[in-house]
């Protein structure tokens, strides 16, 4: 049996992912495929403990930010992801390490290549082979979300630092990363990016 594919949804707040991940997800449901959708942080019991003093919990130290993240996605990829690609599943993610690339190390200062050394000891080999970042104006996802979370909080200004990351990271990994326009209606950015996943295999 052929081993599964791992694509993460990524953007700023409010920019669709929860939505496109449904969409896509069913789409390749109806293409034949076993299909396992999760979502960062958490997935887990433990990571959505973690989740609840990430997102609810009082304000923390980059670096714990940080390696929180990183610790509720290790126990993910072990328990869940690595286990549905071994199988041969697709595993369709809200969020994956790259958001904390492009938020706790470029967002927060920390230095994506020390952020990204700190996920690669808990990960391993399971990284997204396909990751899709939805790119939208800060004000326009913001405006998108029905509640505010303690990163989402954060304002506009800081959600554009991380939009800057995240184009960043696309240009220095053009091979995983793609850049998808996610300011019309969510149909459309969903029908391209069901495209763009069943073209790249």
């Amino acid at each position: 049996m052929s081993r599964g594919r791992y694509v993460a949804l990524e953007g700023i707040e409010g920019a669709g992912k929860s939505t496109i991940q449904d969409h896509l997800a069913n789409a390749l449901r109806n293409d034949g495929y076993e299909v396992v959708t999760v979502r960062e942080p958490g997935g887990t019991s433990t990571g959505e403990g973690i989740r609840r003093l990430l997102l609810d919990g009082d304000d923390m130290a980059p670096w714990t930010e940080a390696l929180l993240f990183a610790a509720q996605r290790s126990q993910l990829a072990v328990e869940v992801i690595e286990p549905a690609l071994r199988r041969g599943a697709w595993v369709i993610g809200d969020r994956s390490v790259y958001s904390s690339l492009a938020y706790q190390g470029g967002g927060r200062g920390l230095g994506i290549d020390a952020v990204r050394k700190v996920n690669q000891a808990g990960l391993g080999p399971v990284w997204p082979d396909m990751v899709i970042v939805l790119i939208i104006e800060p004000e326009a996802g913001l405006a998108r979300q029905e509640g505010e979370d303690r990163i989402g909080g954060q304002g506009a200004r800081f959600q554009q630092q991380v939009a800057g990351f995240y184009q960043d990271l696309a240009g220095a990994e053009p091979g995983r990363v793609v850049l998808v326009d996610a300011g019309g209606r969510l149909d459309d950015v969903a029908e391209q990016t069901v495209a763009l996943v069943r073209n790249r295999w």
